[in-house]
């Protein structure tokens, strides 16, 4: 009987989009007459919005993955990545035992105006108490953020400063930066780690580009991994960077939409030099369409794994009250004619989402050679002729396995319990000023820094605390990653994301594999021709 709510709310609303108006087919009249034998009949009273939100949620679960309904909170939270910008305070904060620490205050933001700091913490926000209170992330975020010009008055504890400081803060429009780190790896070799694809990314990549080449960079590393994606006309923005004039970039087609072709232009910042793009199982859609335009045009070497294997176009249709869905309209393609979306059986949603799961059961985490694609999967690129795969994301041109050998027990029971990052919050919150003034920036600190016993000691001991069984096998094995992972946590809550990644790519496989693929002309150049 819900099935059969569901096909008939389904093709009213097909109804709905197609036309633009009401036509009361015989399903539109029974769908209008169920609706009023319950609101007439029903034993209790009921919320017709809230039926008709499970209802539409239900029916477009059975069609694909990516098919969704958003209700209005939701429509806020998906757009706001993608629009660039926010309306609050200007911070970033993390939780420490139910204490919000101001990790981070954007440069010119409201908060900086007024004078916040790193290092501070929130005691209360317009007369709220919020430290000891066990609130969520989310909690806190909606006491802070309200429309531009509004105000809001925080008191917070600082380090060294008696009693409680008040600040009263003026909402402004705040940026959200989709490059997580932009900086020098040597001499010749540029970096850029983009987390998202919104409406501000390709103006934001292209700035770094040239704020590389203005530093000799003539190789390029882009860092996709962990990309879910965005906006598609971002991706082929940045794709447009890297390849010179009319090559096709992407295409996308459906049932009830013509075939749509995107080219490239003249404007590339970096159509020549070595080319090397990161991604892995996380690295979806938009991530895809770049990596695999320039896979295709033999432009540049994937290095990775295997990506997510998002090929469906969605639109976002409004409906009358604010609420929206996203329906899937077409699917894109690659230059070669590669279709990326992996299988999918409608309304298995759940099979769907753990494919990360079995790929990992399966053994594709840990070697190339347990995936098996079929011929009618095989392409040809479009100017080495060297065979890639369609069929279910981007198959790099080297695949790196997961380091299994340095992962322990004890390692996933520290990161899960947050013992490390509550570690290095308390080790910059007491020492920030002594180690700015040792390690003024991040060349000095990456290359002086090193954790201390002391450090170690306390990772014992809050362990001990927490009930975590300490094993020093475990923690050998794991050591190298613990005191990076440690160390770059420390740097970017002294400096910034981007210093970050410059400590933790030491120990990322994925990244030391493409900075050897860029280093060595041999080695890059037998890639690209297929002689590898």
């Amino acid at each position: 009987m819900r099935n059969r709510f569901y096909t008939t709310i389904l093709l009213l609303f097909v109804l709905f989009s197609a036309q633009s108006q009401l036509r009361l087919s015989p399903d539109g009249i029974k769908l209008d007459r169920t609706i009023r034998l319950i609101n007439d009949l029903y034993v209790d009273d009921v919320n017709t919005e809230e039926i008709t939100e499970a209802a539409i949620r239900g029916m477009l679960e059975e069609l694909d993955p990516h098919s969704s309904y958003l209700n209005k909170e939701e429509v806020r939270q998906m757009n706001e990545p993608l629009q660039g910008n926010f309306d609050g305070i200007g911070i970033s904060f993390n939780m420490l035992t139910d204490t919000v620490y101001v990790m981070e205050v954007i440069s010119g933001g409201p908060s900086q105006k007024v004078g916040l700091m790193p290092g501070d913490k929130l005691i209360y926000v317009n007369d709220t108490l919020i430290a000891g209170q066990k609130m969520s992330t989310r909690d806190i975020i909606s006491k802070l953020r309200g429309e531009k010009g509004t105000s809001v008055t925080v008191k917070v504890l600082r380090k060294g400063v008696p009693g409680l400081t008040e600040y009263r803060i003026i909402r402004d429009k705040i940026p959200i930066y989709s490059i997580d780190a932009t900086y020098m790896v040597n001499k010749e070799t540029g970096y850029i780690r983009l987390s998202r694809f919104g409406v501000t990314s390709s103006k934001e990549f292209h700035e770094s580009l040239v704020k590389l080449k203005s530093k000799g960079m003539t190789n390029l590393i882009v860092d996709l991994t962990g990309n879910g994606g965005g906006i598609l006309s971002t991706s082929t923005d940045i794709t447009d960077e890297f390849l010179e004039s009319g090559k096709l970039m992407v295409y996308t087609e459906g049932k009830n939409q013509p075939k749509m072709t995107i080219n490239s232009t003249s404007k590339g910042e970096f159509q020549k030099g070595k080319l090397v793009i990161l991604v892995n199982e996380g690295s979806a859609s938009a991530s895809e369409i770049v990596s695999g335009a320039v896979q295709d045009w033999d432009r540049g070497v994937v290095v990775g794994r295997r990506t997510f294997g998002k090929g469906l176009v969605q639109r976002q249709l409004p409906l009358t009250d604010g609420t929206m869905i996203r329906l899937t309209v077409a699917r894109y393609f690659t230059p070669t004619g590669r279709g990326i979306q992996k299988p999918y059986n409608e309304g298995e949603k759940e099979a769907y989402n753990l494919d990360f799961v079995n790929r990992f059961n399966h053994g594709e985490m840990i070697t190339a050679d347990s995936i098996q694609f079929p011929d009618s999967l095989k392409f040809a690129t479009l100017v080495n002729k060297r065979t890639v795969y369609g069929g279910g994301g981007i198959m790099p041109d080297v695949f790196v396995p997961i380091d299994t050998s340095v992962v322990s027990p004890l390692h996933r029971e520290l990161i899960a319990k947050g013992i490390l990052n509550r570690i290095t919050i308390q080790e910059v919150d007491n020492n920030r000023k002594q180690l700015l003034q040792t390690y003024p920036n991040i060349s000095s600190f990456k290359k002086g820094f090193t954790i201390s016993p002391s450090i170690v000691d306390k990772i014992k001991s809050i362990a001990e605390k927490d009930e975590i069984e300490w094993s020093d096998k475990d923690f050998n094995k794991s050591q190298k990653l613990i005191f990076t992972q440690m160390k770059a946590l420390i740097a970017r809550d002294l400096y910034d994301s981007s210093a970050f990644f410059r400590i933790i790519n030491d120990v990322d496989d994925i990244f030391q594999k493409g900075m050897e693929v860029i280093d060595n002309d041999t080695q890059y150049n037998s890639l690209l021709s297929g002689d590898s």
